[in-house]
């Protein structure tokens, strides 16, 4: 029996973490080769895509295709009119955002990085998580984390937002154990930990200093 699957987008659960809701396609068919998620805005003038570059995400190529309704762009501040069956291309300097034109424009974005292996960074799973972390209640963020991250330890990049979120809540020990099982699974991540703030309640930590060279 052939083991393929067949869904709508009304069949994936739009999910919002505070910013554009997306729904998240490679999460709902276990994809792990490449990254694809849907946006849809619901009314003329919603954001499709937040503003963001690629530069310090691993230099993700995206792809954009307008699925249905009339979008536009914005790259690099130039505006760019995508009706529906249009591609844009963004490379990974690109500055970029889009916004629905259209009621139910939908916005199908795939990317990865040229010559890398797609790794998947698990951070649909952190989405409803990112809410509590970005209203400050960090201890509330960490209970919440804790599971999902020791459930899931392939993605080592839930183990380190586990970790940021114990660092500023204060358990301290919980923190470090966190971040060096993370950077266990992920060598990149020690690098990334010397010069992010939320560990900056650790700096004067032993066993962080040893940790992070």
């Amino acid at each position: 029996m052939s083991n393929y699957t067949a869904a709508t987008l009304d069949d994936i659960d739009e999910m919002d973490d505070g910013r554009c809701p997306w729904r998240p396609v490679r999460a709902h068919f276990g994809i792990t080769s490449f990254g694809i998620n849907a946006f849809t805005g619901k009314r003329a003038g919603d954001r499709l895509i937040n503003e963001h570059d690629e530069a310090d995400n691993d230099g993700h190529e995206e792809l954009y295709l307008v699925q249905t309704g009339h979008a536009r762009f914005e790259l690099d501040g130039e505006t760019v009119d995508a009706p529906a069956g249009t591609l844009v291309f963004a490379p990974p300097n690109v500055r970029r955002t889009a916004f629905a034109e259209e009621p139910g424009t939908t916005l199908i974005a795939l990317g990865g990085t040229p010559g890398k292996v797609y790794e998947v960074g698990g951070w649909e799973l952190w989405a409803p998580i990112n809410p509590l972390y970005e209203a400050g209640d960090y201890a509330g963020a960490a209970d919440r984390a804790r599971d999902v991250a020791e459930a899931n330890p392939e993605m080592p990049l839930l183990m380190y937002n586990l970790a940021c979120c114990e660092s500023l809540a204060g358990r301290t020990d919980d923190a470090i154990g966190h971040l060096r099982a993370a950077i266990e699974r992920k060598e990149e991540l020690r690098q990334m930990a010397t010069e992010d703030s939320d560990f900056d309640p650790l700096r004067d930590e032993e066993p962080f200093r040893q940790l992070v060279g």
